[in-house]
């Protein structure tokens, strides 16, 4: 005895197709209700659906985080005069530095690098004060520690800028300076994030990969549940048209993976406070398309999956390079050129794109049509080529 479909599947063998029928909206309607009450009908898939996708925004919202603050500088004063405390100042008050130790040679900086005691430090020579008001340019020296690539080259910038704009400010008040008081002022200004929070940044760009992650998961595994169960022979067997049983199977996942990005913008919004100047009806019109790209990798990994361990597997195959060459975690610029080439059949890096500056620059259609017509293509293109793929598979 063979287990009977779901009572949900009742409405579809009631409606028969008639002689030279082709694809019926009412068999495609009553499919899509029956996924979206199979869906929904359990409490542990509602909360798969619409948990997951904040829980992971709030954790990559604040996680991925690469400013730097309170950063442990061991300071070597070797000078000791009013110029080199106002440095020292400087540095901590501008918030990315704190003071956590002192020393009088400059071996003393290494050893508290060596000991993991400080992660910069700095060490001002005998005579800093003198030479920069003698105009012969002074010199500091700044050791990083390099184990996290990316905080050095931050921190050691932000130091690079404090000391730049303590001698500036020095000659232009006529501090020592030759010029009489006839400096230089420097005025810096950030467009589109003037904090420099790389939460801005970030938060969109996880909007987006959470997206795909929804689009992918959602509809390869809810056909390769089908398969597993038997339920899809059950299916193939009824009046259903292979295009009928596509358009319920995705459907459903379309709209449950808008809501996700309706539901993950308005976090982004309303909780990070992640501006957004751009258009609505753009991101809107840039998300379909992208999400119509993931729903077709799903139902790709679909058509060669025969469980939903080895779907899951095969989705995570494709998952972690999608992110690695979108640009998500490293700028696609910084790639070789072969990735960068590679990386123009992403969905995702188009995406991303249109989406932080939709969001950050408030950028329009003309500065972003290119990315539009590499998702109109990509998404519809994809979906295309996975229902061909199912079509075959089924038959």
């Amino acid at each position: 005895m063979t287990d009977r479909a779901p009572s949900t599947d009742a409405p579809l063998t009631a409606i028969a197709p008639g002689p030279g029928a082709g694809f019926s909206f009412a068999r495609a309607r009553e499919m899509v209700r029956k996924e979206m009450r199979q869906l929904f009908r359990d409490p542990r898939m509602k909360r798969l659906m619409f948990g997951p996708p904040l829980i992971q925004l709030m954790i990559f919202g604040y996680a991925v985080n690469t400013d730097i603050r309170d950063t442990r500088t061991f300071i070597v004063d070797e000078d000791r005069t009013a110029v080199s405390r106002q440095l020292v100042d400087g540095l901590t008050s501008s918030g990315y530095f704190v003071i956590a130790g002192r020393g009088e040679r400059p071996a003393d900086v290494t050893r508290a690098l060596d000991h993991g005691d400080a992660t910069i430090g700095l060490d001002i020579p005998q005579g800093f004060a003198a030479d920069l008001a003698s105009g012969r340019g002074a010199k500091v020296q700044v050791l990083v520690d390099g184990t996290s690539a990316n905080s050095a080259n931050v921190a050691q910038g932000y130091v690079g800028l404090i000391v730049q704009r303590l001698a500036l400010n020095l000659g232009g008040t006529g501090a020592g300076g030759t010029g009489g008081g006839a400096g230089v002022q420097l005025e810096a200004r950030a467009w589109f994030n003037p904090d420099l929070k790389s939460r801005v940044y970030n938060v969109p760009g996880v909007a987006g990969m959470i997206i795909m992650l929804m689009g992918l998961s959602l509809t390869s595994m809810a056909v390769v549940r089908e398969r597993e169960m038997g339920t899809l022979e059950q299916l193939m067997v009824s009046p259903l048209r292979p295009a009928e049983l596509i358009v319920g199977k995705t459907l459903p996942v379309v709209l449950i993976t808008a809501l996700d990005l309706v539901l993950v913008v308005l976090v982004a919004i309303l909780w990070f406070h992640v501006p957004l100047r751009g258009s609505l009806l753009l991101l809107g019109a840039g998300s379909f398309f992208f999400i119509l790209a993931s729903v077709g990798l799903g139902l790709l990994i679909s058509t060669i999956s025969g469980t939903q361990q080895e779907a899951f597997m095969t989705m995570f195959f494709f998952m972690l390079p999608i992110i690695i060459l979108g640009g998500f975690m490293f700028p696609v610029a910084n790639m070789p050129v072969p990735f960068q080439w590679l990386s123009l059949l992403n969905p995702l890096r188009h995406y991303l794109e249109m989406v932080r500056a939709i969001f950050l620059k408030g950028a329009g259609l003309s500065a972003l049509w290119t990315q539009l017509l590499a998702l109109a293509v990509m998404g519809p293109g994809l979906l295309w080529f996975a229902i061909t793929r199912f079509h075959k598979t089924i038959e």
